[in-house]
């Protein structure tokens, strides 16, 4: 820890008109990932879609993206306002932690959701014995587990560092690399240690995904156009999201030790681009999902008129 308490955030802009807009902009995007992922949890629990591999991990990753976006945004808010941009020590490395520990878990999450596209369209005759409850339980707490022990790992290293006298951090929020470089200690290895942990998981969980998708193409060729217009919209989805949120997390963590200044943009990308529009990606190319919003709706309105006097 050495003898820094607190920390400086220098934010997104030195230009204050500009934080002023980028406050409208992402209360815009903040207020838009609560509705659309409050959305998607409702509609998927109210109806019979929580009994569908699929959506019991939609429903975990909206759950995710909620929590996860959560952890920066409402502080970046504030900041944009705020003359000071100021985290204490403890909430600093409380954010790191968090930061990747739900990061981490939705990545497995959508590595499971591929695996069960996969099962679906590879194996359709094994599909509700392989893809359980009993085992969509058990594969949701490896990918918590598999969080925390990632989260950890990186968290402990950051809080055995020494940053002396250095405490401003050129970023908006908490997190490895721009730590490691106030840290008044050698890094190398830390560094090193990042790049496996964070940068080479990503890839080969991506290269994973990329897999599991050109098996699942090459079995939908031979379906007929219909049956492979449906495996087609609803793996496009997937595919989307995994782009959105993996290239931002590839540029910033597949590296040496080192910051650029468009780091900060990158990671606009999975803190809250991509939380937003996951709700919208699902909702707008997935029929079922469709059907299950206006079902609840539906359903609200007649219960809402029932109690009008």
């Amino acid at each position: 820890m050495g003898n820094v308490t607190v920390f400086i955030l220098l934010g997104l802009s030195d230009n204050q008109n500009i934080e002023v807009l980028c406050f409208v902009l992402f209360l815009f995007c903040y207020i838009a990932i609560w509705m659309g992922n409050v959305l998607i949890m409702v509609s998927i629990t109210c109806t019979q879609l929580m009994d569908q591999p699929m959506y019991f991990f939609l429903h975990y990753l909206s759950l995710c993206d909620l929590c996860y976006t959560s952890t920066v945004t409402p502080k970046l808010l504030t900041d944009l306002l705020a003359e000071r941009k100021i985290i204490s020590y403890n909430n600093c490395m409380t954010q790191l932690f968090v930061l990747h520990f739900l990061g981490a878990i939705e990545i497995f999450i959508l590595t499971a959701m591929a695996y069960d596209r996969y099962v679906a369209i590879c194996r359709p005759l094994h599909y509700t014995v392989i893809m359980s409850r009993q085992r969509c339980n058990e594969i949701l707490a490896a990918c918590c587990t598999g969080g925390f022990v990632h989260s950890a790992s990186q968290s402990l290293l950051i809080a055995c560092l020494s940053f002396c006298h250095h405490n401003e951090i050129d970023h908006y929020f908490c997190d490895v690399y721009p730590l490691l470089k106030l840290a008044c200690t050698d890094t190398h290895r830390i560094g090193l240690f990042v790049i496996v942990d964070s940068g080479l998981i990503a890839l080969v969980t991506f290269v994973v995904l990329m897999v599991s998708y050109f098996l699942i193409a090459y079995t939908i060729s031979v379906y007929p156009a219909e049956s492979r217009s449906k495996a087609l919209s609803t793996c496009s989805s997937h595919i989307t999201i995994v782009v959105l949120f993996f290239v931002p997390v590839f540029f910033i963590y597949i590296r040496p030790n080192i910051t650029f200044p468009e780091d900060k943009v990158f990671a606009l990308f999975y803190t809250i681009i991509a939380p937003m529009f996951n709700p919208l990606i699902y909702t707008l190319r997935n029929l079922e999902m469709k059907h299950a919003i206006k079902k609840m709706w539906y359903h609200q309105i007649p219960s809402y008129k029932k109690q009008i006097p």
